[in-house]
């Protein structure tokens, strides 16, 4: 085994009360790949940091080898001091770090290096810091929520880098397909303390609920030998002669033992409040379009939405799924076409902007509107307290302000509030963004067995293939075409295509920044070659060069009459190879083309 390149052991932890870490422990060695996991407020986001170096435990060891690079992606970056986007991202560089790669993350990532980092939305500073601290490739890569506000294909696209990678990695997200891709390891943070399994995400679920179905044995075992001890300290004859001290002292460490026991965290209660069913038909779509200047985000589409349909919207950033929606649900209206909504809908919506929630309100106002102590579910009145709690939150937590809440405490909070209105049509937009395993799982199955219909917007893969009966998904040029089934069933569908790649697709729906009201049409793009698209049309002609040139030596090879009767296995790789490069060159030589009429046209402009 490698030596660790960082360990925490018996790391400590307390603000006030119970110890949020107590005896917590995490390693890491060259080649480790680990998923960090946990319930929200756990703390899991505070190892990290402690682990990054940027909070000092009250308590344990830290050894961090000293030659080791370390780099932490915080939940908010801080960009303060830098004039550009690509400032930030370099800032991170070591001398003998690229001075490429910068450029190669960013155009992945979807932002172009000259965006100001005041004018950038939150999904795009998390975009940014993701460049930084992967830019230089550290020995060390600690993530929090890496995911968040990436599109599909460019989560596939950050798996990939990320299994490619020489970094150690030790990475927290709710995305289960995510973690199931990229660990071998996972460490699960429970109740203060950490447990170690030497197996991906994909195995965590069935040890831990092996590990607390048998505590849960030791604990009704521990409350059985109480029972026992006590009767035979009331009744057993040596105790009515002489108090047996011994035992008394056992008995007295038994029940600090029992009344200590930290159990396990209660599970949320997910209920939606039902409303009157609604008509058959929900919604019908017929040729709809819209565009926003010459570009067409939504091109002829028509759908048929009936009750108990749960339909997955998903897309690349930019493609239009925030609009498609608006249009579905009667929000926006079409330039062309027709939507038609069914009878007594009655609709409850799950905003991804959750900035929209005042930070100043209290848990118990927020979720009352500011009437009172009581909300109304399912036509019943209940204090908001005790509807708190069905959410995992305390009762002291009522009147504590928003702000204060963590990433996955206000995601939590505002599903409280959006599942308390009546409602036959769920749209909900994200809505597994900062949610716990166990919350998205309550979550799941709430959506998977609503009486209503649900429309979703989501990047989790995993949470799509468990939920909806149907897919939407773009197919470029503004078309968009429905699939049966879940994400797995709409790739097989494609031919197991995945979907088109964020810069193939126009991008007018961007989140409005301060020189952009929400749904203007986009500036018209600069018209000049990228950094990236300047320095492939100076590199390629040498690359295909070589190419060639190895081409030719594989013929060559390949043209001797005594290669296959000398070594047969031999000359099947170098088929294959001869293949392998071919294929190179072809693609080569097209990217050339593209980017070469690019460069003329650009010139004739």
């Amino acid at each position: 085994m490698a030596p660790p390149l960082l360990t925490l052991d018996g790391i400590v932890l307390t603000f006030g009360g119970t110890p949020l870490l107590d005896g917590a422990e995490l390693s890491a060695s060259a080649g480790d790949r680990i998923a960090l996991v946990g319930r929200n407020g756990s703390g899991k986001s505070t190892l990290l940091k402690i682990a990054a170096g940027q909070i000092e435990p009250q308590d344990g060891k830290i050894f961090r080898k000293p030659s080791a690079t370390i780099r932490y992606l915080p939940q908010a970056p801080d960009m303060e001091g830098f004039a550009t986007v690509r400032a930030y991202v370099e800032s991170g560089l070591g001398p003998a770090d690229n001075p490429h790669r910068p450029t190669y993350l960013l155009d992945h990532l979807g932002l172009t290096g000259d965006e100001k980092p005041d004018e950038l939305s939150g999904g795009e500073a998390r975009r940014a810091a993701l460049a930084r601290v992967m830019a230089p490739q550290p020995d060390i890569l600690l993530l929090d929520e890496p995911t968040n506000h990436l599109d599909l294909a460019t989560i596939e696209w950050l798996e990939d880098e990320l299994n490619r990678s020489s970094s150690a990695l030790v990475v927290i997200s709710h995305d289960r397909r995510f973690l199931e891709r990229v660990s071998r390891a996972t460490v699960w943070l429970d109740r203060g303390r950490t447990r170690r399994l030497e197996k991906g995400f994909a195995h965590f679920e069935e040890w831990r609920d092996t590990i607390l179905e048998e505590e849960e044995r030791e604990q009704h075992k521990l409350g059985r030998q109480i029972v026992r001890e006590e009767h035979w300290l009331r009744y057993g004859v040596t105790a009515r002669r002489k108090r047996n001290m011994r035992r008394l002292g056992e008995l007295q460490t038994m029940r600090g033992k029992f009344r200590g026991h930290r159990g396990a965290e209660g599970l949320a209660t997910i209920v939606a409040s039902d409303a009157n069913e609604s008509g058959k038909l929900v919604i019908e779509a017929r040729n709809i379009a819209k565009s926003y200047g010459d570009v067409a985000i939504v091109k002829d589409f028509s759908t048929r939405i009936q009750r108990g349909d749960r339909v997955g919207l998903v897309g690349a950033n930019g493609a239009g799924k925030t609009t498609l929606l608006k249009m579905l649900t009667g929000e926006l209206a079409p330039d062309s076409g027709s939507v038609r909504l069914g009878t007594n809908l009655e609709i409850a919506a799950l905003d991804q902007k959750r900035e929209a929630v005042d930070p100043q309100e209290t848990l118990a106002q927020y979720l009352t509107d500011g009437r009172g102590e009581t909300v109304i579910v399912n036509g019943e009145e209940r204090h908001v307290v005790s509807y708190m709690k069905d959410f995992l939150f305390k009762a002291d937590q009522a009147r504590t302000p928003v702000r204060e809440l963590s990433g996955g405490e206000r995601a939590r909070l505002i599903l409280a509030r959006v599942l308390s209105r009546p409602a036959n049509l769920l749209v909900l937009d994200e809505p597994t963004n900062d949610l716990d395993m166990e919350t998205l799982e309550l979550l799941q199955e709430l959506v998977a067995g609503f009486a209503g219909t649900v429309i979703l917007v989501s990047h989790d893969r995993d949470f799509l293939d468990r939920t909806v009966t149907s897919i939407i998904a773009p197919d470029g040029g503004g078309r968009w075409i429905e699939y049966a089934g879940g994400y797995s069933d709409m790739l097989a569908q494609r031919g197991g295509t995945k979907l088109e790649d964020r810069k193939a697709v126009a991008k007018p729906q961007q989140e409005a920044g301060p020189g952009r009201a929400a749904g203007q049409a986009p500036k018209a793009a600069s018209r000049k070659l990228s950094f990236k698209q300047k320095f492939a049309l100076e590199t390629l002609p040498q690359k295909m060069a070589a190419v060639s040139a190895a081409i030719s030596k594989l013929e060559n090879d390949i043209a001797d009459p005594d290669f296959y009767a000398r070594n047969p296995a031999s000359f099947q790789k170098t088929i294959a190879a001869l293949d392998k490069e071919r294929k190179a060159l072809a693609l080569m030589e097209e990217e050339w083309l593209e980017l070469e009429m690019l460069r003329e046209e650009l010139e004739q402009s």
